[in-house]
C-alpha cells in the first residue's frame, strides 16, 4: 500500500537501499544542500550522492515558480 501511494513508478522490490534513494530523492526536492544530504548518507563523494538524488524533470520550472513567488512577497511588503 505505502508503495503504491509513495513510489507509484517503482517496480522493484522495495529494499533499505531503494528507500535511501527515495530519501535522497525527497530532501533534494524540498531544498536540501546536496552538502547536507551527502553527510546524512555518509557518502565520502559527493558523486555518490549525485547518484543518489533523482530529480523530477520538472525541477526548472519549480525553482522559477519558487523565485516568483519570493519576489511576490517582496513586493507585497513594500507595497502593503
Amino acid at each position: 500500500m505505502a508503495v503504491e501511494n509513495h513510489l507509484p513508478s517503482w517496480t522493484g522490490k522495495v529494499t533499505p537501499h531503494v528507500l535511501r534513494h527515495y530519501c535522497a530523492s525527497q530532501l533534494y526536492e524540498l531544498g536540501v544542500d546536496i552538502l547536507a544530504i551527502q553527510e546524512l548518507l555518509g557518502h565520502s563523494w559527493i558523486a555518490t550522492t549525485m547518484h543518489y538524488v533523482h530529480a523530477r524533470n520538472t525541477r526548472i520550472e519549480d525553482a522559477v515558480a519558487r523565485g516568483q513567488e519570493r519576489a511576490a512577497q517582496r513586493w507585497k511588503g513594500l507595497l502593503g
